[in-house]
């Protein structure tokens, strides 16, 4: 009895549940469709457009809203974003506008699912304008946006700065398509996030892939350690990680970065440390100066070759190759020996020339030079100095003052004239064929002196300078008066010489100084001009072997009025 009085009671209470469960049911249902048929023409719940909400309105309350609403919108700057790039344009210049009827038919009819419908009673959902659009103003403004809203790509590089090695990443471009700015701009203009383009990447021309290779192979090997060549002695040469950015780097080729070793860094680096363990070849010399031969046996060369020594030097420095190696050494003969230089001769006349025309003080100057050069032999591959060969010619030496030209006017100095034994010295080697490794002319044209064929010369400033060329030694022969200095270079000769001289253009007049003082001499000066010398050497059969033109310029000298 007990247990029909408990199952009585729950199916009372089952029913009372039911009930109450239909009865809801049939209230929300008679809600919804109160609500459906109330709104069923009007704009869907939740709607909003430019920011506007228009929701459960009429088409004509909707559109009266946003013409209200949105007329200061319409006139406004709108931005524009496309990923991290972004502009503005303004709507009624560009000729776009609303159409406001078709805007509200496309913003949908009333859903039927009574979940949505719930749900729009909480969230609120944009729907996209329809523009209108004049398209002879808004192409222009479309396309100054596609190119406001590009980003260059950035190719990444790397160099290696005082031992660190920089990387500088790669930067991806951005472009927009067109048609999608144009769509996204006329669908969303008024939305007040503004209007966002989906960009495509514009790749580099050099990967983030290539640069991280790069950087975690060749660089951080090159920055890794000192390299070393072990020489003689214990000695070493050190390219050290500080300064190997003087010798790899990473330039950018053709879409790529390639490795490059400057391989004559290296070795100037390199041989810096190494140089003493080296011996320079060094040609036999002769010397006249005791009244006969003697001769100076040549010093054969002891030195590194560098070509073999670091010829794995990019596995060496940016791979896997060591980073300390042994310096590979060579003898190097001399090209002149002893027996060449027992045997060599000196009877030909291979080049002279004259000048004359000096004061006696300057003529004491120029026979002390020519009696300090004269005898002077210079090896085949050597080179001449006069400036080394004479050493210092001051007073000590026996030198006096002369005449020299100073800014075009006559002054005095010790050792004055010796530039007419330079330009003697100087026409010798050149009929002699013999190679001309620097020689001054004068700034002012001096009349006794072939024009563009001449050279003065200053004590530690200013050389004249030449090297044998030819396979045979030869020997400075000089012979000075109170005259004339000759000077002959003596040995073998093998060519000929013809001197052209291709007249004189350019021609520039002198101006007037004013010089105050009892040292003062007047003079008339002379103008100055260009010319040219062409030097032909042809062989003894009359080939030619060479042919050179040298230009010289001379600046007026003044008119040199004393006051």
């Amino acid at each position: 009895m007990k247990n029909s009085g408990k199952n009585s009671a729950k199916n009372r209470t089952k029913g009372i549940l039911i009930g109450v469960l239909v009865g809801l049911i049939a209230i929300f249902a008679g809600i919804y469709a109160v609500d459906v048929f109330l709104n069923k023409d009007n704009i869907p719940r939740g709607t909003t457009v430019g920011g506007v909400s228009i929701s459960n309105l009429s088409a004509q309350e909707a559109r009266t809203k946003l013409e209200t609403e949105l007329a200061n919108d319409v006139v406004q700057p709108v931005t524009v974003t496309a990923g991290e790039q972004s502009t503005t344009f303004d709507p009624v210049s560009s000729g776009v506008g609303i159409d406001w009827d078709a805007t509200i038919e496309g913003t949908g009819e009333q859903s039927w699912n009574p979940i949505t419908r719930f749900v729009a009673l909480f969230k609120e959902s944009e729907s996209p304008i329809v523009s209108t659009v004049d398209p002879a103003a808004f192409g222009p403004t479309l396309d100054r946006m596609v190119g406001e809203l590009y980003r260059d790509p950035i190719s990444g590089n790397l160099n290696i700065d005082a031992g660190t090695l920089v990387v500088n990443d790669t930067i991806d471009g951005q472009a927009v398509d067109r048609t999608v700015l144009e769509q996204a701009v006329t669908e969303n203009w008024l939305n007040p996030e503004g209007v966002e383009a989906e960009p495509y990447v514009v790749p580099a021309a050099i990967s983030q892939d290539t640069i991280d290779e790069l950087a975690e192979g060749a660089g951080a090997k090159a920055v890794s350690s000192p390299f070393v060549v072990r020489g003689d002695d214990g000695i070493e040469g050190t390219i050290p990680v500080e300064r190997m950015g003087e010798v790899v780097s990473f330039p950018e080729e053709n879409g790529t970065i390639r490795v490059d070793i400057n391989a004559e860094a290296a070795t100037a680096m390199l041989a810096e440390g190494l140089k003493e363990t080296e011996i320079e070849p060094t040609n036999a010399q002769i010397s006249f100066s005791s009244g006969s031969r003697v001769v100076t046996p040549e010093v054969t060369g002891h030195g590194i070759n560098w070509e073999e020594t670091l010829a794995d030097l990019p596995n060496n420095l940016t791979g896997d190759g060591p980073r300390t190696i042994d310096a590979v050494y060579e003898d190097t003969p001399a090209t002149f020996t002893a027996t060449d230089a027992q045997n060599a001769t000196f009877n030909e006349v291979m080049g002279e020339f004259t000048t004359g025309g000096f004061s006696a003080a300057s003529g004491t100057n120029i026979r002390l030079t020519a009696q300090m050069v004269d005898g002077a032999v210079v090896s085949p591959g050597d080179t001449f100095s006069l400036n080394n060969y004479t050493g210092p010619r001051g007073a000590a030496q026996g030198f006096v003052d002369s005449g020299i030209i100073l800014n075009g006017r006559s002054d005095t100095a010790v050792g004055g004239g010796i530039s007419q034994f330079a330009t003697t010295l100087y026409n010798a080697y050149y009929f002699a064929g013999l190679e001309d490794i620097t020689h001054t002319p004068h700034s002012y044209y001096i009349s006794r002196y072939p024009a563009g064929r001449e050279a003065t010369i200053f004590d530690g400033a200013i050389d004249l300078q030449f090297r044998n060329n030819s396979p045979y030694p030869v020997m400075i022969s000089t012979s000075a008066d109170a005259s004339n200095v000759t000077v002959r270079i003596m040995g073998v000769d093998t060519t000929s010489v013809e001197s052209i001289n291709n007249g004189r253009w350019s021609t520039t007049q002198p101006n007037t100084v004013r010089v105050s003082g009892s040292d003062c001499v007047p003079s008339t000066g002379a103008p100055g001009f260009t010319t040219s010398d062409t030097r032909i050497i042809s062989d003894l059969s009359g080939n030619e072997i060479t042919r050179e033109t040298v230009t010289t310029v001379y600046d007026p000298s003044p008119n040199v009025v004393c006051s």
